[in-house]
């Protein structure tokens, strides 16, 4: 559309602007045209045979009402490792479709803040992040960009129950009851907001490599020929270029960046084209973790990337004074929904989180510790070197001969606080993803 011209004057009128009602005798206004957006047309989730609510359905793969059997096949397109990308650009963003084209509500957690998306038929409901009930029901705000994609739950109740107990009973130092503690029906199933990117990283690096080598000195006080290892240093160069694919950024702040990156990875070729049939029955919880948070976050990511990469290209023995550039070409960016199962559980008044991979089942969380355990296996690892200390000592004050057990000792108890760290600090871990 061409810009048109003025029948008074000269002056061009700008493009998309129209002539409009002045109160200024012989000045023109104008503004711009107005654009009438249509509404979009919600998906109501009512079973067409029975008048129940429907619920996406694992095993039909499609929308399915529980008490008539009636089902139907979502219309979503799988499209894999084949999903479009959309580059950085403030035009992609505005061309984003917005909120998740279907009529749900959304409640505020009043504990832990969460804003959670759930069916506009729901009237109570369970924070799935800290477990309270506190909550404020209100309707789903349509601001948010609309995923593209999405990767639906495969993951049932049965294997669901079955991985979750045998997580629930790895480790030897929690409490023999906890597999009988946790109950699997406190799972809910939620789709999280995920961000991926993709780029082209071209890197320059430099540092000072150093080499081994032996040489052989004459030793005076020995009287003897001996070696020794000295290291030349000399300053190196090079470059490297790599290719960083779908790496998977969460789109929340609400969840355990720990636990939620032991779960990973998943499986990118099950993607589908975003549906809201996907949702029905199901939760979803909006990104709180915008596109350029989370790109900032994902370059940290893809730099150690770049620099494990530019190291594999160094070949001495030592290396000081390492520097890299790293210039990020082509990126990119999905936004996706990846499925979720999370339980929180309370032990001796203290709250866990545990989460599940929808698609693979891969189980990560938090457990509670019996510390005494803990105390117990440290102190039977430090008691063989502690031991041989006490009966060295006495021994070198009345002779020298405990010089042995003295050595000996101080080596085991030295390993044993070794063992006795990793002991320790794999069990506060546990309990404080």
């Amino acid at each position: 559309m061409a810009p048109s011209i003025s029948p008074t004057a000269s002056f061009v009128i700008p493009l998309h602007y129209q002539a409009v009602p002045s109160a200024v005798k012989g000045i023109d206004v104008y503004a711009p045209v107005e654009v009438s957006e249509e509404t979009p047309e919600f998906v109501t989730y009512k079973c067409p045979n029975c008048g129940a609510n429907t619920r996406f359905d694992i095993s039909a793969g499609g929308v399915a009402c529980e008490h008539c059997g009636f089902q139907t096949k979502s219309k979503a397109v799988k499209v894999g490792l084949g999903a479009a990308v959309f580059e950085f650009t403030l035009e992609s963003l505005n061309q984003s479709e917005k909120g998740w084209g279907v009529d749900r509500q959304e409640f505020d957690c009043q504990s832990c803040g969460a804003v959670i998306s759930t069916e506009a038929q729901a009237i109570s409901n369970t924070c799935p992040f800290c477990g309270s009930q506190s909550v404020h029901i209100h309707s789903a705000s349509g601001e948010s960009l609309r995923p593209g994609y999405i990767i639906p739950f495969k993951i049932k109740n049965d294997i669901l129950a079955q991985n979750t107990r045998q997580w629930l009973g790895k480790g030897w130092f929690h409490p023999d009851q906890l597999v009988r503690h946790v109950g699997i029906e406190r799972f809910k199933g939620i789709y999280l907001p995920f961000w991926t990117f993709n780029t082209d990283i071209r890197s320059q690096w430099k540092a000072e490599v150093g080499y081994d080598r032996q040489e052989s000195y004459y030793n005076s006080s020995t009287h003897s020929n001996e070696t020794r290892t000295r290291t030349d240093w000399r300053w190196e160069t090079g470059q490297n270029q790599i290719s960083i694919e779908n790496l998977a950024v969460p789109g929340t702040a609400r969840l355990s960046r720990n636990i939620l990156d032991r779960i990973q990875p998943f499986n990118f070729s099950e993607l589908m084209t975003y549906s809201a049939d996907f949702l029905a029955g199901w939760n979803a919880l909006s990104y709180d973790i915008s596109l350029q948070t989370a790109w900032e976050d994902g370059k940290k990511k893809m730099r150690e990337k770049a620099k494990s990469a530019c190291n594999s290209q160094i070949h001495g023995d030592h290396t000081r004074n390492f520097s890299m550039n790293a210039d990020f070409s082509d990126e990119s960016w999905r936004y996706m929904l990846l499925p979720v199962y999370l339980a929180t559980y309370r032990y001796e008044n203290k709250v866990f989180q545990v989460m599940v991979n929808g698609q693979t089942g891969q189980v990560a969380g938090q457990k509670p510790v019996a510390w005494w355990k803990v105390w117990t296996a440290i102190g039977a690892i430090l008691s063989p070197g502690l031991f041989l200390l006490l009966i060295g000592i006495p021994l070198l004050l009345l002779g020298g001969l405990g010089l042995i057990p003295i050595s000996i000792g101080g080596i085991l108890f030295v390993i044993g606080l070794v063992i006795g760290g990793f002991i320790y600090k794999s069990a506060v871990d546990s309990e404080a993803s």
